[in-house]
């Protein structure tokens, strides 16, 4: 089917300036600033609108993001593509580690490693990430995170390096 005989979609999203977090970043901790975004007391990163995830839930050590797949996630076989839920896996991870980090402190995925276990498609319903830190050093941080469905089934899982550095 070209797309003159199939039915165009489009889709607008909007975002603000990623600049008003960044500026926060030696002002407040990791979980302040995510807690604060949850809130809407400050914006949403431009990435979470591009994705179109929830809101993102964080407490020390631990955040949840969800996903509610749509057409736009799709690859040429018609599931969410890989790269979607590696985004999503790597949220979780990376603002798990953010949670445990104290104003002034920065970090930076070295290393995803991800598993598949299964598609995920709009028919598998909102998807949640849940990211948690499994050891913290001076320097580096890692991280779990996994992706269920809204049945509870596991479709991905991801393990994850950050580095940390002074800001």
């Amino acid at each position: 089917m070209t797309q003159t005989e199939g039915e165009l979609r489009s889709r607008t999203f909007s975002w603000s300036d990623p600049m008003l977090n960044a500026a926060e970043i030696g002002r407040r901790s990791g979980l302040e600033l995510l807690q604060a975004m949850s809130r809407g007391e400050l914006p949403a990163p431009p990435v979470t609108h591009l994705l179109g995830t929830g809101k993102v839930e964080a407490e020390a050590g631990r955040v949840v993001v969800t996903l509610e797949p749509q057409e736009y996630h799709y690859n040429p076989l018609g599931s969410v593509h890989g790269g979607v839920l590696a985004t999503l896996l790597d949220t979780a991870t990376g603002c798990a580690v953010h949670s445990t980090l104290p104003a002034g402190i920065g970090y930076t995925t070295l290393d995803l490693t991800t598993k598949f276990l299964r598609r995920a498609s709009i028919a598998s319903g909102v998807l949640t990430c849940e990211g948690t830190v499994i050891s913290k050093g001076r320097r580096t941080a890692l991280a779990q995170a996994q992706i269920t469905d809204a049945r509870g089934v596991l479709v991905a899982h991801a393990t994850s390096t950050c580095m940390l550095f002074d800001l």
